[in-house]
């Protein structure tokens, strides 16, 4: 297993429940975030970045992510609120593992990832909050940089080989997890678990103070903790150390002193978009059953029926769908998944006016958005109106040279389009980008070449293509 899984992984359990409450900002000087300066840590912020999309393309290859842009939308607009309370520069993104298990995870560069168990597991929002905004102090703070120079560069493939064997451990058989781990230094284990002791209680401190500044409720990192605790104790197959974040009873007591200290925040007896939010989670990552999900739609739950309706739509029964999603407009008439589950439920049905119809006004009202506007664009391409979905989603790739489902599109849309004289060599390159950003590098360059041997001919198109071409190749020879 060549897993380059660098995660400065925060074995995390959230609960949810979102507070509207937007505290102001602490004044200048409450927020004691140390600066690290540039002499410390080897990796600069270029090698960093580079990590961060390695590591990206590989999650996205050997762990099973959810592709839902609602989803991911969601996540990011948290996400972005707690990152404005940094100095970060543009993340990589944010990622959303099919894993119920409780964890996250954090890389140079700014990629951050959550298991869907962290979000299904959890009371509130304000409890993913904090297990973000302490993912986001590890990245802040350079903690994998700092443990490279501390272990003169062979830290950090070593504490890579020990989060690749505890993902995979938890992914299929625990043998194959347990030889990656043992095949890390062991004259580096004690010296590295005291260091990450160390960087833990310090992502602790300045993840709560982000937290905080955004918003949240700070109790809930102490609670996140309390809850992660339960759940770690009843695992007996793998020593503490190989949690990518020990948690001690001394972490414990200092977080819920320290949220004792800040001011007080009120978080929401009940959240219905939480609600909503956590059980549509448990339908895309396959963790709920039928019947888990109609004895919240029998109680007249607005956020079952809605989950129930998505979850009937996976299984391509549409009248059942059409029908939970009846009954969950009744009181989520304004909610955006009515109308994305709506226009789903026509493409199934391949009755594309009434879906263009359901989307196309709503996106117009928010073309910011990015799943009401890949929705659209997939409907248009049913519709063979190919010029307008590229539009669409070329303005997303545009920000984000990393969306999947974005070249997954454009390769879709280009295939249709019969007038354009570089049709293949387009349809190639939207290909290998959607290749590529999934981990599948040597696919992605294989695609690559055959669009640089069609383009031929063509001085503007093969230069683009040949500079791409080697970007991926150097790229893929990277060592971390």
């Amino acid at each position: 297993m060549r897993s380059l899984l660098l995660a400065c992984g925060l074995l995390a359990t959230t609960q949810l429940s979102h507070t509207q409450v937007f505290l102001p900002n602490l004044p200048t000087g409450q927020t004691d975030v140390p600066e690290i300066g540039s002499g410390i840590g080897l990796l600069d912020q270029q090698k960093e970045k580079l990590i961060g999309e390695k590591v990206y393309r590989q999650v996205h290859k050997q762990l099973p992510t959810v592709q839902d842009a609602w989803l991911e939308g969601q996540f990011l607009q948290v996400f972005s609120g707690i990152l404005s309370q940094t100095q970060l520069g543009q993340p990589i993104g944010l990622v959303v593992v099919k894993d119920p298990q409780i964890n996250a995870f954090a890389v140079p560069g700014g990629l951050f990832a959550i298991n869907t168990g962290l979000i299904t597991s959890a009371k509130n929002l304000d409890e993913i909050v904090g297990v973000m905004a302490h993912e986001i102090a590890h990245v802040t703070q350079r903690h994998y940089s700092r443990s490279q120079e501390a272990f003169k560069g062979q830290g950090l493939l070593a504490l890579a080989g020990i989060l690749v064997g505890a993902a995979i451990a938890s992914q299929a058989d625990g043998d194959v997890g347990s030889a990656v781990m043992l095949g890390t230094q062991a004259a580096l284990m004690d010296k590295q678990l005291s260091y990450s002791r160390n960087q833990e209680r310090e992502a602790d401190r300045i993840g709560m103070q982000f937290m905080y500044a955004a918003g949240y409720n700070p109790q809930s990192m102490a609670d996140y903790f309390e809850t992660m605790h339960r759940a770690t104790s009843r695992v007996s197959f793998l020593p503490d150390f190989w949690f990518t974040h020990p948690l001690t009873t001394e972490r414990m007591s200092e977080a819920r002193l320290r949220a004792n200290q800040l001011p007080k925040v009120k978080s929401k007896i009940y959240d219905q978009d939480f609600e909503i939010l956590k059980l549509y989670t448990l339908v895309v990552s396959n963790q709920a059953t039928e019947v888990q999900l109609q004895s919240f739609a029998n109680q007249k739950n607005p956020a079952g029926q809605l989950a129930l309706s998505k979850f009937y739509l996976e299984q391509g029964d549409f009248a059942k769908a059409q029908e939970n999603l009846d009954l969950a407009k009744m009181k989520l008439k304004n909610h955006i998944l009515v109308p994305l589950i709506q226009t789903d439920i026509y493409l199934g049905q391949n009755k594309l006016e009434q879906a263009n119809n359901t989307i196309s006004p709503l996106q117009r009202t928010m073309p910011e958005n990015r799943a009401l506007s890949y929705k659209l664009a997939e409907v248009l391409i049913r519709q063979g109106q190919v010029a307008q979905a590229q539009s669409l989603v070329q303005r997303f790739i545009h920000k984000n040279q990393r969306d999947i489902e974005g070249w997954q599109l454009l390769q879709q849309a280009t295939n249709l389009d019969k007038s354009s004289p570089l049709q293949a060599v387009n349809v190639l390159c939207y290909r290998a980008e959607a290749e590529y950003w999934s981990g599948y590098e040597e696919n992605a360059i294989k695609s690559m070449l055959h669009a640089q041997r069609l383009a031929k001919g063509n001085l503007m198109m093969s230069a683009k293509i040949d500079s791409r071409l080697k970007q991926m190749q150097d790229e893929r020879r990277m060592k971390i």
